[in-house]
């Protein structure tokens, strides 16, 4: 099958080809042709497989098919995305598939100055996307009208009610006609997540194309046992002695991945951080360097599990454990996307045991263990408790309304225990061996393996 057979435009399948695409992926073959009929939908597709295009392409077929009312242009098409970095990436596929058409779009986030946004809505967008926050910021200064919304799209919807954006959405869709099609797109379920399905959809068509809660088949995945305050050290050397040359690295948390990229500096790696705390343009500088080749390693909170796309991604590394599951799946699907190859490598201690049992669990299978030879665990060493769920003091996930895509009416460290994740903390009792800052230089550079014990591995905006 060709896009030609899909009820695409001649406009819309130039720019299509243009990227240089001729078949489309299962999802847009499944979803484009449902979206034409102006059904909702309720899809299941990994990160990766083309889902945005996947609703793109449609919508802007249906838009340019039906006219809009004279004067200024009121907004046609809503999507929601949880992040700046995903309403940044959405927007940019609808400039790009829609270059030919007659439709404005624009993108509206925060963490950046409000007034250019509210000139370009004035002007008159057809298709919005935005994060839920900034978009009330919005509704609350009179700068947007939802009142003629033809298609809502919920992207990654399970991540917004991850971070709890549950009440916004649904602020949101009270401001829109009831009448509108609904396109809600989940890379994974929850008892939350039908729930909200259930309310917004009518008679909606599922589409799954992959089997739930599952990381794509061409990503390998491995654990490798370290302690805990060897992670960075590991982490140096395989960088350096495997020539690792783009590597996005997960943390729990801001400090943490600020702390972590500074250690690999110093150890001659060049890398930069990315978490909710950075400035847009300072997320925006790190994203853009890391996808040049300006630094290898790009140190990222779950934040940047969705809406990063970089081409080929070739490794991603868990240098914490998430602690909830699904966002295991999440981080990895960086990796292996449109078919390619990936690789996925987790560094866990002692204290992440319970963690990888339930991501183990999740994934209804075992991950393959291999110690690295000179980094075996040291057995005396005993686990620390970690913070359990996503908010809490160093945590990733927003908090507030600000208009940075942050959810609302939650206080700081709603919904967990208190406390700073501790996977960096002293070990206590069985210090290991002294194995220092010098020797993961060295393995940075790639010249030698670290000295140590010589066990051998255990276990395998504007015009669109």
């Amino acid at each position: 099958m060709s896009f030609d057979t899909l009820g695409l435009s001649a406009e819309i399948l130039r720019a299509v080809s243009e990227q240089g695409y001729s078949e489309p992926t299962p999802v847009q073959r499944d979803a484009i042709p449902v979206i034409l009929d102006g059904k909702d939908i309720l899809a299941g597709a990994q990160t990766g497989t083309g889902k945005t295009a996947g609703f793109t392409l449609p919508l802007l077929q249906r838009l340019t098919d039906s006219t809009s009312a004279k004067g200024r242009r009121p907004v046609r098409a809503l999507v929601l995305t949880p992040t700046r970095e995903l309403a940044a990436q959405v927007a940019e596929s609808v400039d790009t598939y829609g270059k030919y058409l007659p439709l404005t779009a624009t993108v509206i986030f925060g963490g950046v100055k409000i007034n250019p946004q509210i000139a370009r809505l004035r002007a008159g967008v057809d298709i919005l996307v935005a994060t839920p926050g900034r978009l009330l910021d919005h509704v609350s200064q009179k700068t947007l009208d939802l009142s003629s919304v033809e298609i809502l799209v919920l992207d990654e919807a399970d991540r917004m009610l991850d971070m709890g954006f549950i009440r916004d959405i649904r602020k949101i869709i009270a401001l829109m006609p009831k009448q509108r099609q609904n396109l809600l797109f989940s890379a994974t379920y929850s008892s939350d997540m039908r729930k909200l399905a259930d309310s917004l959809l009518k008679n909606p068509v599922s589409i799954e194309v992959a089997r739930r809660n599952t990381p794509a088949e061409k990503v390998s995945q491995v654990v490798h046992p370290v302690d805990r305050e060897r992670k960075r050290e590991l982490l140096s050397f395989m960088v350096g002695s495997q020539d690792w040359r783009q590597v996005l690295v997960f943390t729990r948390t801001k400090h943490g991945a600020n702390r972590l990229s500074q250690q690999l500096e110093k150890d001659g790696i060049s890398s930069a951080a990315i978490h909710g705390n950075k400035s847009q343009g300072a997320r925006t500088r790190a994203l853009a360097d890391f996808k040049k080749g300006g630094v290898r390693v790009l140190v990222a909170t779950d934040i940047a599990a969705r809406g990063l796309d970089i081409d080929q991604l070739p490794h991603v590394v868990n240098y914490e454990l998430p602690n909830v599951p699904e966002d295991y799946i999440h981080r990895i699907g960086r990796t292996g996307r449109a078919g390619n190859e990936g690789e996925a490598v987790s560094l866990v201690c002692v204290d992440e045991h319970k963690m990888l049992v339930d991501i183990e669990r999740l994934l209804k299978r075992d991950l393959s263990k291999i110690i690295i030879p000179g980094y075996e665990p040291d057995p005396s060493i005993r686990a620390q408790p970690i913070q359990n769920g996503r908010s809490g003091a160093g945590s990733s996930r927003p908090r507030n309304g600000n208009g940075n895509g942050h959810a609302r009416g939650k206080k700081p460290g709603a919904g967990s225990a208190p406390g700073k994740a501790r996977s960096g903390a002293p070990a206590g009792r069985g210090k290991p061996a002294n194995r220092g800052k010098s020797q993961a230089t060295v393995a940075a550079s790639g010249n030698r393996a670290p000295a140590g014990r010589s066990r051998q591995r255990a276990a395998p905006s504007g015009n669109v």
